[in-house]
């Protein structure tokens, strides 16, 4: 890991600096992303290469619309993930510790992603968890993908540090960020997280990749028209081309809401499209 994702302290502490969380770890203690863990007074990624999931997948199922359509990509994910969304999607993976999996080398990733070029693949996607929390593993993978022609996607929550998301770019092609909500509280009382980290990630992606924006309406949550003119507005500051993928929430893990009325999901579109050229509604 390189050294500068994380730092040792006196008494065989370490910080890990690869997200905001800047977990403060005890020797034999985990991260809250479940997967990086001090042992003996140096940071072990537990996740690296481990497969929970993998599928030939089409590209707009990221969703992506407008990079490739038509094509498809091979994707893969892994456990772990350092938000703790109540409305997780995923949760069976991400927010579980044993789970299913097997060791892929970057390599054979890669070469599998090659052997697909003929049924429509363009490259791996990185998805299912959190991405980001399979860092190592990630950058290694994207590198030698790039190195032989295929493209790089990310499905991210975008809960990453600027150097060490700095230090992947080079190598990725399309992100779909997940952004939650546009409104601090909701990012700290569903997420346990907080929401500038992930709006100074959209800037970053935005200016060296091609990104798209995934948004999963919540009723009585993130769905108020005001957040959604908020949230539109400042998405066409960084470019109004940027698409946007408004998504139907369904009862989930933790949060047992009732699911989004269509009616809030066809007000929300119409909001969205007087500031962005793309708007796009999911799972309706």
């Amino acid at each position: 890991m390189p050294e500068t994702h994380w730092v040792k302290k006196d008494n065989n502490l370490i910080q890990c600096l690869l997200c905001p969380h800047a977990c403060l770890l005890e020797e034999g203690e985990k991260g809250r992303c479940r997967v990086r863990k001090n042992v003996a007074g140096k940071l072990v990624v537990q996740n690296y290469g481990l497969v929970t999931a993998m599928a030939l997948d089409p590209i707009e199922k990221k969703p992506l619309y407008h990079f490739f359509p038509g094509k498809k990509i091979l994707s893969l994910g892994t456990f772990g993930c350092n938000l703790r969304c109540a409305f997780c999607q995923n949760w069976q993976i991400a927010q579980q510790e044993k789970v299913n999996n097997y060791f892929l080398a970057p390599e054979a990733a890669v070469a599998r992603a090659k052997e697909l070029v003929p049924l429509g693949n363009i490259g791996l996607a990185y998805t299912y968890s959190e991405p980001l929390m399979w860092y190592e593993y990630l950058l290694a993978t994207a590198q030698l993908a790039h190195e032989a022609g295929l493209k790089n996607v990310l499905v991210t929550n975008g809960y990453l540090n600027p150097q060490p998301l700095k230090q992947l770019l080079p190598f990725i092609d399309a992100v779909n960020l997940d952004l939650k909500a546009f409104e601090e509280g909701f990012y700290q009382e569903l997420c346990q997280a907080t929401l500038h980290p992930v709006l100074q990630s959209a800037k970053l992606l935005a200016e060296n990749c091609h990104l798209e924006i995934s948004t999963l309406l919540i009723p009585g949550k993130n769905d108020d028209q005001e957040q959604i003119k908020a949230l539109t507005q400042w998405i066409a500051a960084l470019d109004r081309q940027i698409p946007l993928h408004l998504l139907r929430y369904f009862p989930n893990y933790k949060l047992s809401l009732a699911g989004t009325p269509l009616k809030t999901m066809w007000e929300a579109q119409k909001i969205a499209a007087q500031y962005l050229d793309y708007v796009y509604l999911g799972n309706v």
